[in-house]
């Protein structure tokens, strides 16, 4: 009797650790908080559009800034590059976690928090810092710290909290940085094919300076590319397949090694799935898909899975990553796609075996009834009836889990 009290006891922890593991998964999601909030749309989208959500999303204690769409308006005033923008915003990202509680009881009335923008290294000094002041008042203020000290925001309220994994509050008003500020370079300055051939990818580069899809990958250059570059040793190898193909395929196998926005790698890592590239064209699907393979990503068309092995920039609005295979399109290689093996051939019934050869053929057997509409085959795939997002971004499980874990414990106790 006492080993079976202490089995089901065993029992009850064992059910309730899971639950509460499987509770913390996929902590938040920084766009799915601020679309609750109409008055911080503009916020969002830039967030999105630079790049940013994924790496906000990715960290844990962080404290989002957040200004409202006037604010973003008299930010977008100043036509900054695209470059320049993220590092903005990247400023009203604090690499710690400050609610409206914690920011009222500073230590000493003030604090140093470092930003996203210091965590690129594209900040010089300290400029990346924000100095953050309990005021007179119970007013909270804010001022980056390359800003002479001079409060410029001041804090508004609290838009969202998850202890201690992220907060976002509203600020008064953007951030002013000089350093943040400045204009990246431009887009257009860069030289694709030098680059590639400096860090390895020479052979790549070479093959599209003389193809026209080189016009391609230079004509995305300002409003974002990605590339993925074989190296070298992938491209001699491949290079006698190369010369087989059609002008137009040698053009399409290279406009493949493209897509036409430009992804981080944490973007990468974050946002996999199947993704079109610069040779997708209407029925010409030419698409592959990205996924993670440990901490590895991985692009993964129907014939090959190539790894990014090395970074060579990454600098909005371009990114190049270097592969260790060349990636090959079924469009253009669906002889080497693998081709399911076919299902092996009923075994005859004795009912067959035992049929005279000169059975009549006149009556055929009726057709199988259709099957019913609430069959197995109609029901919805994987688990979504117990799967669900909350209100505030974070992952949660509800429905058929809970219940699992609530049947179990009461097996459990029925043993003592």
């Amino acid at each position: 009797m006492q080993f079976r009290r202490a089995a089901a006891a065993s029992a009850v922890v064992l059910c309730l650790s899971l639950f509460l593991l499987s509770s913390t998964a996929d902590a938040h999601n920084i766009t799915r908080i601020l679309a609750k909030f109409p008055e911080f749309s503009t916020f969002n989208h830039y967030l999105t559009v630079t790049q940013l959500a994924p790496e906000i999303n990715r960290r844990e204690t962080i404290t989002v800034c957040a200004v409202d769409n006037a604010g973003m308006a008299d930010l977008l005033s100043k036509h900054l590059t695209l470059g320049a923008l993220k590092n903005v915003l990247s400023l009203h990202v604090l690499l710690d976690y400050f609610d409206a509680k914690k920011l009222h009881d500073i230590t000493d009335g003030t604090a140093l928090a470092a930003t996203m923008f210091q965590a690129t290294g594209s900040a010089p000094g300290s400029s990346g810092f924000v100095n953050i002041t309990d005021l007179k008042g119970g007013k909270v203020g804010f001022s980056p710290e390359d800003n002479g000290g001079v409060v410029s925001a001041t804090f508004v309220k609290t838009v969202q909290a998850i202890p201690y994994n992220i907060s976002v509050i509203q600020i008064s008003t953007i951030l002013p940085s000089p350093e943040a500020e400045a204009p990246a370079p431009g887009p257009s300055q860069m030289n694709l094919t030098a680059l590639m051939s400096a860090h390895g990818c020479k052979v790549f580069a070479e093959t599209l300076l003389a193809n026209p899809a080189e016009q391609t990958f230079e004509g995305n250059l300002e409003s974002g590319l990605t590339v993925f570059c074989p190296g070298d040793d992938a491209m001699k190898g491949f290079m006698p397949k190369y010369k087989n193909l059609s002008a137009a395929g040698k053009q399409s196998l290279l406009e493949y090694h493209g897509i036409p926005i430009y992804q981080s790698l944490s973007g990468l890592r974050s946002s996999n799935g199947l993704t079109n590239t610069l040779a997708t064209d209407g029925a010409n699907k030419y698409d592959f898909t990205v996924q993670n393979d440990g901490t590895d990503v991985t692009i993964k068309t129907k014939i090959v899975t190539a790894k990014i092995t090395h970074t060579l920039i990454d600098e909005q609005p371009v990114a190049i990553y270097e592969l260790n295979k060349v990636l090959l399109p079924k469009e253009l290689f669906s002889a080497l796609a693998p081709t399911p093996s076919p299902a092996p051939a009923p075994a005859p019934t004795p009912e067959a075996d035992a049929e005279s050869p000169k059975a009549s053929t006149k009556h055929k057997s009726p057709p199988a009834p259709a099957a019913p509409s609430d069959s197995p085959a109609d029901a919805p795939d994987g688990d979504v009836a117990d799967q669900s997002a909350d209100g505030n971004g974070a992952f949660r499980f509800t429905g058929g889990r809970f219940g699992a874990v609530i049947l179990s414990i009461w097996f459990a106790f029925l043993q003592l």
